[in-house]
């Protein structure tokens, strides 16, 4: 009879290992928090304190999510609220949100995985009501709301305008070769129209994305967005607690709290202590990527391998790498390095003992690529006008400069007026085109993963150059230890070929597994 129950909630009710299954996320934090305690196995703690509870309605299959939260009120006590809050996990599906926005959504490092909506396989033409879809900023609106729409419209419109007559330049450009699949050289052709065009759009555009995570990131997460300047990311703030307060309320329960607010009031004074640095400028624009900072050496990393394959202490492996000849060290990376077959074959976790800071300055589409990286650590300027724009070269191909050139200006002039009166609303206006300062501090072995996948013949071009860069800055101090073999530093044209031609393979094995009705 056990094993029968049990079999509806574990999948393998007989072995050491299983998945949990049809338990509410409540119930999954709850048993685990009280597991950590308990000589009990989880199974005997699911049977004995759990479905045997009539009043948490768990074995009727319809939970009494009240029960559920006093249950695990009770079973939180002498446990740390925070540490039990990371055992619940939580989907959230926001959409029509602005790019700033998903950009603070998607900032948080640890607890949350997010999923967006690409600006590389949707087209952004869509009108809604008759209206382009951006966020109208409820500031901004009141005080410069006709200009605001009228330059908003012209940056969509271009966008718009310039999808055919680009789609139709770049397929005289790379026309179809033998053996690639329309669907495949279609999807190819779309993707580069793409990439070319998402300068033209303004940062107030509206897109959708996905947040899986824990609830102890989902309440830091919230509080975070309560505490920003801008009205839309306090309104995401509220929503979102109060949806996740319908399945999980005891999880996220102090985001509006007197812990909540103190958490808030910290952040905002922090920014006004600072808002004196604001007004300082740089004197100019600077390498596009600059390594300004090198902590660590070659020697470190080889003592870290040499330590982690011995019983020697740290200082001792220290001394051996340093007396080792250069012969030596080259041999011995080399030899470690030959093991690796391709880009997944992550190295030694001694390559994390050395660090590099770069200061980057790259348009902003680049950036949300790059932003995926959550290990490293990585500060954004504001998004401004000041550092000028990029200029994809198949614009001047199609001879459209002129028209980019406008769209460009138009939003610089907007954003000018804008800042001066609402600081951090301005960002609404600024296009994906425009260049905006960040910093990442990463360890080489963080280093391997950006930049031999960054620079893959599929990426976006913008962001493969500041890849191969940082390979190559890293390169030029660590000859040795910083050889990435898995770089791809071809020049490429059009991006996704390759990548469409190895999907339709991906297609035909699942057509022969499923059958020839799959689409």
């Amino acid at each position: 009879m056990d094993e029968d129950v049990l079999s509806r909630y574990i999948s393998n009710p007989n072995g050491n290992i299983f998945v949990l299954t049809n338990l509410p996320e409540v119930v999954k934090g709850t048993l685990f928090s009280r597991y950590s305690r308990s000589d009990k196995s989880l199974k005997e703690l699911l049977l004995t304190e759990f479905l045997s509870n009539k009043d948490l309605g768990i074995l009727d299959g319809n939970v009494n999510k009240e029960k559920a939260e006093e249950f695990y009120e009770r079973v939180l006590i002498g446990y740390g609220d925070d540490s039990v809050a990371e055992l619940a996990f939580i989907h959230v599906g926001i959409e029509n949100v602005s790019n700033i926005a998903t950009k603070a959504l998607e900032d948080a490092r640890i607890g949350i995985s997010p999923l967006e909506k690409s600006t590389r396989y949707v087209y952004f033409d869509k009108k809604e009501g008759g209206k382009y879809k951006y966020y109208r900023e409820p500031r901004i609106m009141e005080k410069f709301g006709e200009e605001y729409e009228e330059v908003m419209d012209f940056l969509f419109d271009t966008y718009s305008n310039l999808i055919k007559p680009l789609n139709d330049y770049l397929k005289e450009k790379f026309p179809r070769e033998e053996g690639v699949s329309e669907r495949a050289y279609n999807s190819a052709i779309k993707a580069k129209t793409c990439d070319v065009l998402r300068g033209l759009l303004p940062a107030s555009t509206l897109t959708n994305l996905g947040l899986a995570g824990n609830g102890r990131a989902f309440e830091y997460l919230i509080i975070k967005l309560r505490a920003s300047p801008l009205k839309e990311l306090n309104e995401i703030a509220e929503k979102m607690h109060d949806e996740i307060r319908k399945v999980l309320p005891k999880f996220v329960k102090r985001a509006f709290s007197k812990h909540g607010d103190m958490w808030v009031e910290f952040f905002k004074k922090e920014r006004e202590l600072f808002t004196k640095f604001s007004s300082l400028n740089s004197t100019g624009n600077g390498e596009f990527v600059k390594l300004v900072k090198v902590k660590g050496s070659e020697d470190d990393v080889i003592a870290g391998i040499i330590y982690a394959f011995s019983s020697l202490s740290y200082e001792e492996a220290l001394s051996i790498a340093e007396k080792m000849s250069k012969d030596e060290k080259v041999d011995l990376i080399r030899t470690y390095f030959s093991f690796r077959k391709n880009r997944r074959h992550k190295p030694h976790r001694a390559f994390e003992l050395i660090s590099y800071t770069f200061d980057i300055i790259a348009n902003f589409g680049a950036y949300r690529d790059l932003q995926r990286h959550r290990i490293l650590t990585q500060m954004r300027q504001n998004l401004t006008v000041d550092l000028g724009y990029d200029m994809p070269e198949e614009i001047s191909e199609i001879g459209e400069e002129k028209t980019w050139k406008e769209a460009m200006e138009r939003s610089a002039e907007l954003y000018y007026k804008i800042r001066k009166e609402l600081p951090y609303e301005a960002q609404y206006v600024v296009p994906f085109a425009y260049r905006v300062r960040f910093l990442f501090h990463l360890n080489l072995r963080e280093a391997f993963h950006l930049c031999e996948l960054r620079s893959s013949e599929q990426g976006h071009p913008d962001y493969r150059r500041i890849a191969i860069k940082i390979a190559d800055e890293i390169k030029k101090v660590h000859p040795i230890i910083g050889d990435m073999k898995f770089v791809n530093r071809k020049k490429v044209s059009l991006e996704r070929i390759n990548a469409e031609v190895r999907i339709d393979k991906k297609i035909e094995e699942l057509k022969k597994k499923y059958g020839s009705s799959l689409n």
